[in-house]
């Protein structure tokens, strides 16, 4: 049996088709930028049925079309990784698919899904204005969103992009998609101010977020909502943590002078820099002088303030970079826990670069009768799961994976994980909650029900860091245990 026919529904692709119109177009075909004096030609391909998921294969079979230096290649490489996203997959999975290819084309399809990621709503909008709905080929429809993107931030080489994309778009499902993909980029740029005039109509394609998102950031935060949310949509910068036993901010500050970077003090032990850079080229990373960790998360250590000789239990603990800061500030008997062994694993991987000692046990924290020996910790940090809203910017794949409901589940797994945890610590002892979310359910108001909920606690301090140029959103609450 033949494969049916497939007809793609455009609105606009030329003045002369209407709104409605039905445009089907062959896979080598360029639809015209003028219109026609010709009655409009309609023609009917036959499409090969392609894959419902998107393809993880990101060999070199492209390479005779698509150099690997080209913007088509990263250009198809990103709409590999958006297409993963959009299936459910996180970005840091999604993003290992790259890691076979050569360092300049990963940071250029990086840079793309990234900025797709970023701008929640912006390219679906603009293909709802140009298409009837959306493609059903997953990779091609995240190929337009990619090239959207670039004709927007890079508007000077439109030509180049247009052509790139539709070169892309070849080597997905059999080059059905090329001609849909070549009308649809050159009607946004004939009709790109009219567009872009059209966002200020909805929120989530103007603020870059999901509306459920943005009602709750103006119910919280009636007066700071939008810079809140515009600092979400903006690159995060890189900030490193010196390293308190192996030196001072000051030291590290010449050396990095001494190799072309600068940087600027945040915090105790922090340091942002003015470009980033990879790790590989700070001065000492691998001897454990620095570690990456944004100044909000660094507070952590500062608030719990371990003194030597405590035991205490980092609940939750992977990575590893709070676990590591604590170890910096005093000798701890410290038990790092984390539910997952391959982040297990990445926790004994920072703990040995910086040189530091810690008991680490893959377990559920709320399993005590696993991993617990019945002594009492005299400090507990428990950085538990949560919305993960405060760190958007560096992973704004939470926009698209996050959903409303995921809250209320949150917030109950949360209750439980600070009502165990409270069981293990003992009498005058502090443990240190802390979320990297903007959300109040996950904060105020989970340590005012919590102190509801138990006898004898003491909230000492609170803290709501809300994202900002130097720092991502995080909160913390210190709570003591009666005597």
């Amino acid at each position: 049996m033949p494969p049916p026919e497939f007809v793609i529904m455009l609105n606009s692709i030329n003045p002369w088709l209407s709104r409605d119109a039905t445009l089907s177009v062959p896979p080598d075909s360029n639809v015209p930028l003028t219109p026609s004096k010709a009655a409009p030609r309609v023609v009917r391909v036959r499409k090969a049925a392609p894959s419902s998921a998107p393809s993880s294969d990101t060999s070199r079979a492209s390479a005779a079309t698509l150099a690997p230096d080209s913007l088509g290649w990263s250009l198809l490489l990103a709409a590999r990784v958006l297409a993963l996203v959009n299936g459910g997959k996180s970005l840091s999975e999604a993003m290992l698919i790259l890691s076979n290819e050569p360092a300049g084309a990963r940071a250029a399809a990086q840079d793309v899904a990234y900025g797709v990621l970023r701008r929640y709503g912006w390219g679906e909008f603009i293909l709802g204005r140009l298409m009837n709905k959306p493609l059903t080929h997953p990779e091609t429809q995240a190929l337009l969103l990619g090239a959207l993107y670039r004709l927007d931030t890079r508007p000077d080489s439109s030509h180049m992009v247009v052509d790139q994309a539709v070169a892309a778009a070849g080597e997905l499902a059999g080059g059905v998609f090329k001609g849909v993909v070549n009308g649809v980029l050159r009607n946004f740029l004939r009709q790109r101010e009219a567009l872009l005039g059209e966002l200020a109509s909805n929120d989530e394609a103007h603020y870059h977020y999901p509306a459920w998102w943005l009602t709750r950031l103006r119910r919280a935060y009636r007066e700071q909502w939008a810079a809140i949310a515009a600092v979400g949509n903006r690159p995060p910068p890189m900030t490193l943590r010196v390293n308190q036993r192996r030196g001072t901010v000051a030291d590290y500050v010449t050396r990095l002078e001494a190799t072309g970077h600068s940087a600027r003090p945040v915090g105790r032990n922090g340091l942002i820099l003015e470009k980033p850079v990879a790790v590989d080229v700070l001065p000492g990373f691998f001897d454990g002088l620095v570690s990456v960790q944004d100044a909000g998360a660094q507070r952590a250590a500062e608030i719990l303030a371990p003194t030597p000789g405590q035991r205490v239990l980092d609940a939750c603990a992977a990575p590893g970079g709070k676990t590591a800061h604590l170890l910096e500030a005093a000798d701890l008997d410290l038990l790092a826990l984390d539910i997952d062994a391959g982040r297990a694993r990445r926790i004994e991987e920072n703990l040995q670069r910086l040189q530091l000692n810690a008991e680490v046990k893959v377990a559920d924290c709320q399993a005590v009768n696993i991993w617990w020996d019945g002594r009492p910790f005299d400090a507990v940090l428990a950085d538990v799961p949560c919305s993960a809203s405060g760190v958007v910017r560096r992973h704004p794949d939470i926009k698209h994976l996050r959903r409303e409901s995921d809250i209320r589940h949150l917030v109950h797994a949360q209750a439980a994980i600070l009502d165990v945890l409270w069981s293990v610590l003992k009498p005058c002892g502090k443990l240190l909650y802390a979320t990297c979310s903007v959300f109040p359910e996950e904060n105020s108001a989970q340590i005012d029900a919590f102190c509801v909920r138990q006898n004898g606690v003491q909230r000492v301090s609170e803290e709501q860091l809300l994202p900002q140029d130097d720092n991502d959103g995080f909160y913390y609450a210190l709570l003591q245990k009666a005597a």
